[in-house]
């Protein structure tokens, strides 16, 4: 009986932390997907309006963008941080990270490091005033 004490012990402690460590790994991960996600969306949503009024192309303002994707990812996942921001045409690409601390000391690694990309794009809607039709 005290082997079998002793032993659960030994093999249920690691499973436990391991457990423990992955769900919190696996919730900070989804949390960063997520907010990466919508500051992808919020950020393709900052139109380039000097550049649609000279060429009538849509096009996302990288400076405008980089702000709103700041403010929602610090809004939302106020540890993570963006590793970069990139704006091409109406395309915008977002690539955060963030270290994520493991409640146990069972493993030598006490952090682990996330990361998540996301791209959006603007799009156009009505563009022809005929083209919606009331009742």
């Amino acid at each position: 009986m005290a082997f079998i004490a002793v032993a659960l012990g030994i093999v249920l402690m690691p499973v436990a932390a391991y457990a423990v460590d992955s769900a919190t790994v696996s919730a900070a991960a989804a949390a960063l997907e997520e907010a990466t996600a919508t500051a992808a969306i919020e950020a393709s949503q900052q139109l380039d309006i000097a550049a649609f009024r000279a060429t009538g192309a849509l096009s996302v303002d990288a400076a405008a963008a980089r702000a709103v994707a700041q403010a929602v990812v610090a809004a939302q996942v106020p540890t993570a941080s963006i590793t970069s921001v990139t704006a091409s045409g109406a395309e915008i690409t977002i690539a955060t990270h963030e270290e994520v601390p493991l409640p146990f000391d069972f493993f030598p690694e006490r952090t682990v490091r996330l990361q998540a990309s996301a791209s959006a794009r603007l799009m156009g809607g009505y563009d022809r005033p005929g083209s919606l039709s009331l009742p």
